[in-house]
């Protein structure tokens, strides 16, 4: 490919709620400070099935979901200083921001007040939509590019882009580590790699998911403890006794229980995000001074940060490799609580 717009192949929903199916895609000439990425594996994020089904808003389509993308450079711009051909680099969530405002310029992307650009389901500075990595190649700032550290291999590295970062941003900022106390609410995409984060991080680590049937999982993956939500008797044996609960699930919560599982100061942060508005009493945060906060992503330097730290401690996705024919299986069995963790799509077989 040469550095001319052209048209690739993809996998997109032509309308909302409709099955993804094979397509083409324009993708913009490389400029000067962009590289041009031979995607190898995409993986599939709860959002994508949100976003494809238009359940957190009106979407733009037809829609190319994907914001976990590995794979390699294959051309770069004459201003590129970053990378070189043949690099592993990876995409996550963001693909643009306005690089001005005070989040901005300290590394916090995820939280620009001036008008961020997801990697799809959005518009570019160029008035052009943005199609993701269910598709074989993208063209990306590389500003807003990582490097994927020689330690880990592409396919379990694509679900840390959002996966990990998600979980890790929340760990770092509310100080998860030794002496800490941490559950993770919900063993899924996000739920697993937040356990294996956590415990790399020192702290000790409870899964509370609804059943005991991914408990053996739980305590491989670096789970300590692993408790059922579904019995009435885990939150009278756990009240007051964690210093931060992280709540990865997309689904309505009763949160005052939850929140009574708080030490005093703890905090409840939610990366889940239900479709539904949620409720709660305030004299649940009142009684323990406690905080129900919210985390999104990460930032690029904390997106590097996250995938080294990843690379040092050994720790991947949980994936099962799909073809693209078999993406929208994937989305049922995603809402169906039917994978263990990750699905990852083999670009290969678009």
């Amino acid at each position: 490919m040469t550095s001319i717009a052209s048209t690739v192949p993809a996998y997109a929903a032509p309308a909302a709620k409709a099955p993804l199916e094979r397509t083409t895609i324009p993708r913009r000439a490389v400029g000067e400070h962009d590289v041009l990425i031979d995607i190898k594996y995409a993986g599939i994020c709860h959002s994508d099935i949100h976003q494809a089904r238009d359940g957190w808003g009106e979407g733009i389509f037809p829609m190319v979901p994907g914001h976990e993308i590995a794979g390699v450079v294959t051309e770069v711009g004459a201003g590129v200083t970053k990378f070189a051909v043949g690099d592993r680099v990876g995409v996550g969530c963001l693909v643009d921001s306005c690089r001005e405002c005070d989040n901005c310029k300290a590394g916090l992307q995820q939280y620009c007040t001036g008008g961020s650009v997801l990697t799809y389901n959005a518009v570019d500075k160029n008035g052009e939509p943005t199609y993701g990595g269910y598709s074989t190649h993208i063209v990306v700032d590389e500003a807003f590019t990582v490097r994927i550290p020689d330690g880990l291999s592409l396919d379990v590295a694509a679900p840390l882009l959002c996966a990990g970062i998600t979980t890790y941003s929340p760990l770092r900022h509310w100080n998860a580590g030794p002496g800490k106390k941490v559950a993770v609410v919900g063993l899924g995409g996000l739920g697993h790699m937040g356990v294996k984060i956590a415990h790399a991080l020192g702290a000790e680590v409870t899964v509370l998911s609804q059943s005991l049937r991914k408990k053996d999982d739980g305590l491989r993956l670096g789970a300590d403890h692993y408790y059922a939500t579904s019995d009435d008797a885990t939150f009278e044996a756990l009240a007051g006794t964690f210093d931060l609960i992280l709540n990865t699930v997309s689904a309505p919560l009763p949160l005052d229980k939850f929140l009574s599982l708080l030490r005093t100061d703890g905090a409840m942060v939610n990366v889940g995000a239900p479709e539904e508005p949620v409720s709660l009493n305030v004299f649940s945060l009142i009684g323990g001074r406690r905080t129900l906060a919210g985390s999104g992503i990460g930032g690029l330097p904390e997106t590097q940060e996250m995938l080294d730290f990843c690379a040092e401690h050994g720790l991947g996705a949980e994936i099962e490799v799909i073809r693209a024919d078999e993406i929208n299986e994937a989305y049922e069995r995603v809402l169906a609580s039917d994978v263990r963790y990750r699905f990852v799509i083999d670009t290969a077989t678009i």
